[in-house]
Order: structure tokens, then sequence, then C-alpha cells
């Protein structure tokens, strides 16, 4: 760990620094297009409430540096999701984690703050695994750069994955460094008309063996499953699981709108449950649709009524070994977003808050209400 300073960030400190000293509560937000994800500011109006300063961080952007030989690339957390993707493209080089913007206005530092991947997390891995490094900017105003831009171990908390999906209660994330990788060669998407029940079958038969299966998809009795990699490796594959082959305009057409939930599915979903469980779990008996991802590891959830218990819901993916997130509601629901937190890992969130926000003034109550 390292002080830095950066002149980008000074007109950010001295909002921060004075908001500590008089114990006002900060709403940290860049493209807002993630305000929905977490419990909501407590208006009726749904705006941000009276006394809570409003911290945007958009101001704060541009690439630091990238090198594409390094597969590495360094931004400010205002730099538009967009852009980046952008910048990378050119050099035919991606971020594997497929992070949805969820709109056009949407920044690294919301990215990253979030911690959400898109289809092909797993087979790349989280958006939390290719984190290099961070500049945190804390309630006492420090601005502290933690990692680096090489893959290493450390000893203790790996602060820079720690942020990811913190949600900006730790502090302001103010750059990032990202490990980046070269575009796949091929790719192609398989569609199978297939129950729910075989297609998580399948999915974990398959995920067991050598096949470039990059992401799947089932919702209402369609299976996609997307390859990816050696223009060999992905022939070979196809031509053994068979399938109806989609053209690649719509295939990806089709991923980028799960990615960013401009599905069909998504659609007029006022209620809307994230699922993480074991992959093998069988089909739930929940009353609603559903649309799989990750060979059954995530599974979205919109209820047949907006009141339907979530407790039970809880009680049940408690109970095979997963978790539930309420991922989208109204702003007047009361309801806890996150799933509840053992007590051993709720004392160290509780410890992490308090070494880094002891005033708690950055964005409280947005990932639990204790917090």
């Amino acid at each position: 760990m390292a002080i830095v300073m950066e002149h980008d960030l000074a007109a950010l400190r001295e909002q921060v620094i004075a908001a500590d000293r008089g114990r006002r509560p900060l709403r940290i937000t860049g493209g807002g297009t993630k305000d929905f994800y977490g419990t909501p500011p407590t208006s009726t109006s749904g705006d941000t409430p009276e006394g809570v300063e409003v911290l945007n961080c958009r101001a704060n952007r541009g690439v630091i540096s990238y090198e594409p030989t390094e597969l590495v690339i360094s931004a400010r957390c205002g730099t538009p999701l967009a852009e980046l993707e952008e910048t990378l493209a050119a050099n035919r080089q991606y971020l594997p984690f497929e992070p949805p913007g969820f709109g056009s206005a949407a920044t690294l530092g919301g990215v990253v703050a979030a911690g959400l991947s898109g289809p092909r997390r797993m087979a790349a891995g989280s958006l939390r695994d290719y984190v290099l490094g961070t500049v945190l900017l804390t309630a006492r105003g420090d601005v502290l750069r933690f990692g680096g831009e090489v893959m290493k171990n450390v000893a203790g908390y790996d602060v820079s994955r720690l942020l990811a999906g913190s949600l900006g209660v730790l502090g302001v994330i103010a750059e990032v460094s990202l490990k980046v990788l070269p575009l796949p060669a091929a790719e192609q998407t398989l569609g199978f008309d297939i129950s729910e029940a075989e297609g998580i079958r399948r999915c974990n038969q398959w995920g067991g063996q050598p096949l470039p299966i990059s992401a799947t998809l089932w919702e209402d009795g369609r299976l996609w499953v997307r390859l990816s990699g050696a223009t060999a490796a992905v022939g070979a594959a196809a031509e053994r699981l068979g399938g109806e082959r989609l053209a690649s305009e719509k295939a990806n057409a089709m991923w980028r709108s799960v990615r960013e939930q401009a599905h069909p599915f998504f659609a007029d979903a006022p209620v809307l449950w994230r699922l993480s469980l074991p992959s093998v779990t069988p089909p739930l008996e929940l009353s609603g649709r559903q649309l799989i991802e990750w060979g059954g590891a995530l599974r979205w959830h919109v209820p047949v009524h907006d009141h339907a218990s979530p407790q039970s819901l809880r009680d049940l993916v408690t109970r095979v070994g997963g978790s539930a997130t309420l991922f989208r509601a109204g702003p007047r629901a009361r309801v806890a977003r996150f799933h509840p937190l053992e007590e051993p890992i709720r004392q160290i969130h509780l410890r992490l808050k308090q070494e880094f926000d002891p005033n708690r003034i950055f964005n409280p109550g947005r990932m639990y209400d204790w917090l």
C-alpha cells in the first residue's frame, strides 16, 4: 500500500473531507445506471433524501495507461465502460467477464463497485479475478493505492479485489487496473429444445469435459450454449454437441441482451431475484419464470406475485447452499436486498467499514442497513 495524490481527485477529496468532518452521508454515483442495485435512498419519491449529498465521480475519467502486449489497462473511475471497451476492441482485446453496464452511461467505477459479471463468467471467472490494482479515496481524504499492474499473491486482505462488489461502502474507487484478454478466434452458439432438468444435467456433464463452452442460457424450454476459442476447437465441439447453429449476428445480439438485461425475459419484471446456487441443484419449485445461466449456477427468478414471500425463497435457497439477492424492486420495497451474512462474515464487514469509513458517510445502508 502506498499513499498517492492525483490532481483529478482534488475536488472529490475536498467534498469527502468536508462530509466526514460534518458527518454528512454521501451517495456515490457515476453514470447512475446501477442506482437500482442495493437498497435505494430512503425517500418516498425515490430521490436522494434530504441530508444526503451526491458525490458524482464522472469528471474523474480517462484511460491512464494501456499496453496491449502486457494485457493490462488502467483507467479512472468515471471512464465510460463503452469507451474502455472500444479502446480494447481496437486491439482485438476485451474484458473477459463481460460486465453489464445497464445503459450507455455506465462507468468503470460503477462496474467494479457493483462487482457483476456477464454470461462468460462461468468460463472466464468473475470481475474480481481480473482486478489487479485500485486507488481508493477514504473518508479521511487519504488516497491509497493497492495492488499494481501484475498478477501476484499477497498476504492478508487483497484490498483491490475486496473493493469489487463493495458498492462504495468502503470509499471511492478512484482508479482501477484490469487484466484483459485477446478476443477468441471463433465463436459458435448452439440451440437445443430441452427441459430445465435436462438442461442443467447436460450443462454440468459438458462442464466436466474439455469443451470450449463460454456461456449457457436456458429459458422456456430452450437451451443455448456458446462455444469460444480456437477455430478448430470450436468447430470440433460444435460437431460433437450438435443442435441448431445460430447465426453469428443473432447470437451476439442475444448474449448482449442477456448481459444487459434487454432480453424479453427481463421486460416488465417489477421484481427480479438473482439466485446463486451450486450448479448441480435440481430445478427449484418456484411459482414464476426463470432464466438460467452459468450452467445452472445463476438463476434469475421473476415471481408470479410481487408480494411473494422473500423469506420463504431465501429459506429454500439457503437449504440448497445458495444465496438470494433481490436484484430489482420498487424503491418502496421493505425487503433486505442482499442475502443475510453469517455472523463471522458480518463482523469482518463491520471491522473493514470501521477501518476505512469510521463515521459511515459512504453509501450508508446501500448494502446492509447495519453497514
